[in-house]
């Protein structure tokens, strides 16, 4: 695969480890993971029309300790 792919071997096997291994991925992405349900839950609440911004703004109204979202809540 990594013949049709431009990507290094390595990187495609480091890929797969974090699959396989949470534990293995950066604070970051773990801190996303957990957050994730509380962003679904505020854009939900919000009829689903709430963009980044103001679902970032009533998380942070209820206290979480958030510094960015990413483009997409869904």
């Amino acid at each position: 695969m990594c013949r049709l792919l431009p990507i290094a071997p390595s990187t495609y096997y480091d890929h797969l480890a974090k699959r396989s291994d949470p534990t293995r991925l950066s604070a970051r992405v773990r801190r996303d993971e957990a957050l994730r349900p509380e962003i679904r839950r505020v854009f939900e609440e919000n009829y689903q029309v709430y963009g980044v911004r103001k679902v970032w703004r009533q998380l942070r109204r209820e206290r979480f300790d958030v510094a960015r979202l990413a483009p997409s809540v869904g």
